[in-house]
């Protein structure tokens, strides 16, 4: 039996998508698989570390990781219209002094404000679900949000100035690379790289088919969110590209990295 740690977010997304794998609900052969869940951004630091030999990392991280881990075509969050946008507290107009939350400085959400707009400089990191309620508070005159944020903005009193998705399809006329499953280039790992490609293409395609099977699974791991809104995500976050990401979803990695290159 060959066993092999697997990282991935809490987000409705990366649970939908692991739970047949997880579960044995596909055959898995010779392989287990060791689950750790956390914060996308605490996942690309642990990959700095080469904690995990099988990780979901921001597509940001990965460029700058590739020496060490390489893209898996199974298991990305990729496509068009999901992009991350920079909303900012009502009334407030964005400048080069804005006081900004971003969701992590190897978060791909990051690589690409910077690429809009190299002058917004005065960033702090929060997770994810911090940035709309510091901005609420007054803590912060703006936020880089990310995942669920986009379907939520409103109730914390947000305006929009700029979904980056559009933006990046209108110039590139390419998915946008959000995240991406990888594995370690260590010998021990990458010889199991078809096999785990394999294994989670059929986790991803048997979500597909049936998902309320894992329902409660992403219920446990979203305690905080409404139904609508896990559905609403997993929707927009996982699709065709996470099956196989293909030549067109490597393509937009070459253009994120050519685009974004000062930020790596």
């Amino acid at each position: 039996m060959t066993s092999l740690t697997l990282a991935f977010s809490p987000c409705p997304n990366d649970t939908f998508i692991f739970h047949a794998l997880l579960h044995k609900l596909v055959d898995t052969g010779d392989y287990s698989f060791s689950s750790n869940i956390d914060d996308v951004e605490a996942l690309n630091t642990a990959a700095f570390a080469r904690r995990f030999q099988i990780t979901k990392l921001s597509s940001g991280a990965y460029l700058r990781l590739r020496e060490h881990y390489e893209l898996l075509d199974s298991g990305a969050a990729m496509g068009f219209g999901c992009g991350p946008l920079v909303v900012a507290a009502q009334g407030h107009s964005l400048s080069a002094a804005s006081r900004i939350a971003v969701p992590g400085f190897n978060t791909t959400a990051l690589m690409l404000m910077k690429s809009w707009n190299p002058g917004l400089k005065n960033l702090s990191e929060e997770r994810f679900d911090r940035i709309l309620p510091g901005v609420r508070s007054g803590k912060y005159d703006a936020g880089l949000i990310i995942h669920e944020g986009r379907f939520i903005y409103r109730d914390f009193g947000c305006v929009k100035v700029v979904d980056l998705g559009d933006w990046w399809e209108k110039e590139t006329g390419c998915p946008i690379p959000l995240g991406c499953l990888a594995i370690r280039k260590d010998a021990g790992t990458i010889l199991h790289r078809e096999a785990v490609e394999r294994l989670i293409r059929e986790s991803v395609l048997y979500a597909r088919a049936r998902p309320e099977e894992s329902k409660a699974f992403i219920r446990s791991h979203a305690p905080g969110s409404a139904e609508e809104i896990i559905a609403a995500h997993i929707k927009l976050y996982v699709n065709d590209y996470s099956v196989s990401m293909g030549e067109t979803g490597r393509k937009a990695f070459k253009v994120l990295e050519e685009r974004c290159k000062k930020s790596l």
